[in-house]
């Protein structure tokens, strides 16, 4: 069998625990025939050749121009990029064009932690990711987002009213989706904020289904 190479990039902000979460899915990685190199900057953007997948927990930070450009033109070339929460939605905020490579932004998490249903679209329960998944429950951030309408929507979450927000009472949004981005595909989990949510049955089974769907 022919090794494919995973490439994990992991920093930024501490509180999403970049260390500790990827390495609750580099073992999956190896177990599925992925050689897995770690880094710590946004440098190893630079160099992807060669590179199948490329997971990323890297929240808030910056990431340099060059940098940047090295990652687009990978995804564009069939490189996959994937990750979960603010490491793949709430990354590089001075740059608005990596935005458009993931879909999705981060707002808010006008709750705090609290208590939601993960709901997956009707229409996707036969797709891989999703696949013997209905809902799940959740008590964590609630991301509210900024997103793409081109993305393909495997998840949803719905928003109540609060006091601040009464506008967001009723408001659906992706909680799951990916999308292509040139020869590319790209997984985005907005689960994930603490460590117990990365062990949530479905929550660990979507985020090892993407990594391996989004894989060149």
């Amino acid at each position: 069998m022919t090794t494919r190479r995973a490439l994990v990039v992991r920093g930024g902000w501490e509180g999403h625990s970049p260390v500790e979460a990827t390495e609750l899915f580099i073992p999956y990685l190896r177990e599925n025939g992925f050689e897995v190199t770690v880094s710590d900057t946004t440098e190893s953007y630079l160099d992807l050749d060669g590179v199948d997948l490329v997971l990323q927990c890297v929240t808030m930070s910056e990431i340099e121009p060059e940098h940047f450009k090295g990652l687009d033109a990978a995804i564009r070339k069939g490189t996959g990029f994937a990750g979960w929460h603010g490491g793949i939605c709430d990354s590089f905020r001075n740059n608005a064009d990596y935005s458009f490579v993931t879909g999705g932004q981060f707002i808010s998490h006008p709750h705090g932690f609290t208590d939601y249903r993960v709901d997956i679209v009707p229409e996707q329960t036969g797709h891989p990711i999703v696949e013997g998944i209905k809902h799940f429950d959740v008590h964590t951030e609630q991301y509210y987002v900024h997103y793409d309408p081109t993305n393909t929507v495997l998840a949803t979450t719905t928003f109540r009213s609060h006091p601040d927000f009464p506008w967001i009472e009723g408001a659906v949004m992706p909680a799951v989706w990916t999308r292509t981005w040139g020869a590319g595909k790209v997984f985005v989990c907005t689960v994930g904020h603490k460590l117990d949510d990365l062990e949530v049955p479905e929550v660990r089974t979507i985020i090892e289904r993407g990594l391996l769907w989004a894989s060149k």
